[in-house]
């Protein structure tokens, strides 16, 4: 199958600064690619390019076999594009902008009509449609934006932060829309919100200094964190003695290093990290039969995204 986006080497220069470092990758239908890196790792500017908005220092980039330097007009009918920041003419309301975009895409009469129509009640416009969008609050100025983005109904939908200063009925709202369209659309999300990466992301690239660091899906990136399959653990007071317990625990083959939580009413809270991240719950679950000790709580941690962020982009 041939990607729908194809990235080879790109690299862009300002002046002596590298933004983005040669970097490749390639998307397919149906992928949600969650884009993360902390601030000034060259998230934006590789949105940028991809759109056509910018023009790379070298490398290419194809949008549905099309490449973005020698066919830009093709590329943009195809792509959808939020910009960080959700820009828009500020005296004009929703409804005046949304009819421009429309007639900038090329529609006219009622198709333009049923366009700006079906929109508008994709993002849950309807409130503020003809209220100037400079008196628009952050999360109804974004959910214009993603407006004008998704009207044309792109084959490429790539959005800078889209759920920025949404509350979270809004957020669901816009997530439940993104997993609507990922069927039949590649789109690709730039966003500080790890949790949005589980919410709707296929895959995630994390991106540091130019470079990308990691790629994989969600599950695949939380597994290289120090708390993948490690046990949380809480015992009520029994026979055996806070520092027998921790013993026992300690002594298990499978457990490589234990931790002692901050505990309240005299329970024992304890975190066990496994050898090489093998599962150790039924070990653990085995000791804690055998001891009969009474257990409060006993959980397999699958990882944390944010553990494996800090980990490889400090």
């Amino acid at each position: 199958m041939q990607a729908m986006i194809k990235i080879d080497r790109l690299r862009k220069d300002f002046g002596r600064f590298t933004a983005v470092d040669d970097i490749s990758f390639e998307v397919n239908q149906g992928e949600v690619l969650g884009f993360l890196g902390p601030n000034g790792a060259g998230k934006s500017t590789t949105m940028k390019m991809i759109t056509g908005y910018l023009p790379p220092s070298s490398g290419s980039v194809t949008v549905a076999g099309y490449d973005v330097a020698e066919h830009p007009l093709e590329v943009k009918r195809r792509i959808g594009y939020l910009p960080e920041g959700a820009p828009a003419y500020p005296d004009m309301t929703p409804a005046d902008f949304l009819d421009f975009i429309a007639e900038v895409r090329g529609f006219r009469g009622k198709e333009k009509q049923r366009r700006v129509q079906d929109t508008v009640r994709q993002v849950s416009l309807e409130d503020v449609l003809h209220q100037p969008i400079d008196t628009l609050s952050k999360g109804f100025k974004r959910r214009v934006g993603l407006a004008q983005a998704i009207l044309h109904d792109p084959q490429v939908l790539i959005m800078d932060e889209p759920t920025d200063g949404l509350d979270p009925n809004q957020k669901h709202e816009v997530r439940t829309l993104i997993g609507n369209m990922a069927r039949e659309k590649v789109i690709i999300l730039s966003t500080h919100i790890l949790e949005e990466v589980h919410a709707v992301c296929s895959r995630a690239i994390i991106i540091a200094r130019g470079r990308i660091v990691a790629d994989g899906t969600p599950e695949e990136l939380e597994a290289k964190s120090q708390w993948h399959n490690s046990v949380t653990l809480t015992l009520s007071p029994g026979k055996d003695s806070p520092e027998q317990v921790r013993e026992q625990l300690e002594a298990m083959p499978g457990v490589a290093r234990l931790e002692t939580l901050p505990g309240h009413d005299n329970r024992l809270r304890y975190q066990l990290y496994p050898h090489a991240a093998r599962p150790i719950l039924a070990d653990v679950s085995r000791m804690v039969h055998e001891r009969q000790w009474e257990v409060e709580e006993m959980r397999q941690n699958q990882g944390r995204l944010d553990d494996v962020f800090r980990a490889i982009t400090a």
